[in-house]
C-alpha cells in the first residue's frame, strides 16, 4: 500500500486500510468496520493541512471522501444549500455559481473539501466577516456507535457549537448545510505599497475595506497590499484579460517565483537579494470578477506553513518582533508573510473565538530550514495569547490550548460523549485534545 502524504510532505501516514465510500451508508459501514476492529479512523480531506491532523495512526484506518461529493439540496431564494463532505470548495464555487449564489468569504487556497476546510478552521479576510465554519448552518455526522447525528443552532446546539470546528474528532462530517448569498462581483485592487506606510494605516484599511490582506517579502521594503471590495447587485464584472491573468499569476507568481526559490534554496547567501528583487518587481492591478474567482487564487510554488491567531490590537507588536526576528535568523526566508483580519465569532475552537482577530502567516519554501523561524514566531504569538491555525504547523499541546480557549473543556466533554473511545483520534488530536477526552 503506497503511504499518504499531505499537499506539503510535512505530514505522512501508511493507512492499514483507506476505505472510499461513495455514500452515506458506505461511511457508516467504514466508521462500523473500524469499531468492530478496535482501530481509530481519520477522514483525510484533500490534505491542504500542514498539520498531521488527517494522519492516520500506525495501524488504523484511512476515509477518503473524495467520491462523496455534490449538492443535496438548494433552497435559492433563503440561499441555503446542502452539500456532500467530500465537495471541494473549488467544485461547490462552481455549483453555487450555476445557481446564482455565492459563500459570504473564502480563503486564498480552494482545493480543501468542504468538511475538511470548517473543521480545521480556514478562514478569509475582512474585519466585518468571519472564517468559513460561520456560514454554516447545519451538519450532520455519523459518530462513533455507527448512528447519523443532525445539528444546528436548534438540534442538539451543544454538538453544532463544538462541530463546526471539530477537527474531525466528534464523528464523520457526512454533510454540511451554508447560507450563502446572491452571487457578487469583487473589485480587486493590488499593488506594491511601502510596509511601513502598511503597518500605519492597516487599522483603518482593515475598518473600510471589506476585504483586505497583505504580504510581506522579507528583505524588501513593500508589501503587496490587497483591497477587495464587494459591488452592489447587477455590477459587471471586469476581469483582466487572459494575457494578463496568465502573465500575473501562472508566469510570475508560480513560475517566476518557484523559479527564484529554488535558487534560493540552492544558494540561501542569495535569498536577501532575491526576496528585495521580488519586492521591487511587485505591479500594480485592479480588475473585478465573480468573487470566488477573485479570493482564491492558484498555488503551484509548495510551501510549508504555521499560522497564529492573535488579538488585533497586537498586530503591531507581533509584525515588529518578526521584522526583528527575520532580522536575527541563521537560514533566510524565501516566502513571504501574510497578514490577514477577521471578525470575532462564538464557535468554540474556532481560532476567533470570542475576540477581533488579526492572523499572521509565516511560510517557507519546501526543503529550506524553518524550524528556527517558525519556533521563534511561535514565542512572539505566544506572547499574546496567539491561538494556532489548527491544519497549520506548531506545537502546542492541550494544556497550553485549555488555557487560550475558554470553552476548552466543553468541547472536551462533548467528545467524550460522543467518543469515548477514540475511535476518531490519532497522535495529533492526542496531544492537541488530551487523550481519553
Amino acid at each position: 500500500m503506497r503511504p499518504w502524504t499531505n499537499w506539503a510532505g510535512t505530514a505522512v501516514a501508511l493507512p492499514r486500510r483507506t476505505h472510499r465510500p461513495a455514500d452515506a451508508p458506505g461511511i457508516a459501514a467504514a466508521v462500523a468496520e473500524a469499531a468492530r476492529h478496535g482501530r481509530r479512523l481519520r477522514p483525510l480531506g484533500s490534505g491542504h493541512s500542514f498539520s498531521p491532523v488527517a494522519a492516520t495512526d500506525p495501524g488504523a484506518d484511512a476515509l477518503d471522501l473524495s467520491a462523496f461529493t455534490g449538492l443535496l439540496s438548494a433552497d435559492v431564494e433563503a440561499g441555503l444549500v446542502t452539500v456532500r463532505a467530500g465537495t471541494t470548495l473549488r467544485r461547490l464555487n462552481t455549483l453555487l455559481a450555476a445557481l446564482g449564489l455565492a459563500m459570504t468569504n473564502l480563503g486564498d487556497i480552494d482545493a480543501q473539501t468542504v468538511a475538511g476546510a470548517i473543521s480545521t478552521g480556514t478562514h478569509g479576510t475582512g474585519a466585518r466577516f468571519g472564517g468559513l465554519a460561520t456560514q454554516v448552518r447545519a451538519l450532520e455526522l455519523v459518530t462513533a456507535d455507527g448512528s447519523t447525528v443532525r445539528c444546528s443552532p436548534t438540534d442538539h446546539s451543544d454538538l453544532f457549537d463544538a462541530a463546526r470546528v471539530g477537527l474531525g474528532a466528534l464523528g464523520v462530517i457526512t454533510s454540511v448545510t451554508l447560507q450563502c448569498e446572491p452571487a457578487f462581483v469583487l473589485d480587486a485592487h493590488e499593488g506594491p505599497r511601502p510596509l511601513d506606510t502598511v503597518l500605519a494605516e492597516f487599522d483603518d484599511l482593515a475598518e473600510t475595506t471589506d476585504h483586505v490582506e497583505f504580504y510581506w517579502f522579507p528583505y524588501g521594503r513593500n508589501a503587496l497590499l490587497k483591497r477587495n471590495t464587494r459591488r452592489t447587485d447587477g455590477t459587471p464584472p471586469r476581469p483582466l484579460p487572459a494575457a494578463r491573468r496568465f502573465l500575473d499569476y501562472t508566469v510570475m507568481e508560480n513560475v517566476a517565483f518557484g523559479s527564484l526559490c529554488r535558487l534560493g534554496r540552492a544558494v540561501p547567501r542569495l535569498v536577501p537579494a532575491l526576496g528585495s528583487l521580488a519586492s521591487s518587481a511587485l505591479s500594480t492591478r485592479r480588475y473585478s470578477d465573480a468573487s470566488h474567482r477573485v479570493f482564491a487564487t492558484h498555488r503551484a510554488v509548495r510551501f510549508v506553513e504555521s499560522e497564529y491567531a492573535v488579538p488585533r490590537e497586537a498586530l503591531g507588536d507581533v509584525l515588529r518582533d518578526l521584522r526583528a526576528l527575520v532580522s536575527r535568523l541563521r537560514h533566510p526566508v524565501a516566502f513571504p508573510v501574510e497578514v490577514r483580519v477577521a471578525a470575532s465569532d462564538d464557535i468554540w475552537l474556532s481560532t476567533a473565538y470570542g475576540r477581533d482577530t488579526a492572523y499572521v502567516a509565516v511560510h517557507q519554501y519546501v526543503g529550506m530550514p524553518y524550524e528556527e523561524y517558525f519556533a521563534g514566531f511561535a514565542r512572539i504569538a505566544a506572547g499574546v495569547d496567539g491561538r494556532p491555525h489548527w491544519g497549520k504547523l506548531h506545537d502546542l499541546d492541550a494544556g497550553r490550548l485549555r488555557e487560550l480557549y475558554p470553552r476548552f473543556d466543553d468541547f472536551r466533554r462533548v467528545r467524550s460523549r460522543l467518543d469515548p473511545g477514540g475511535l476518531f483520534a490519532n497522535a495529533y488530536l492526542d496531544r492537541v485534545l488530551g487523550p481519553g477526552s
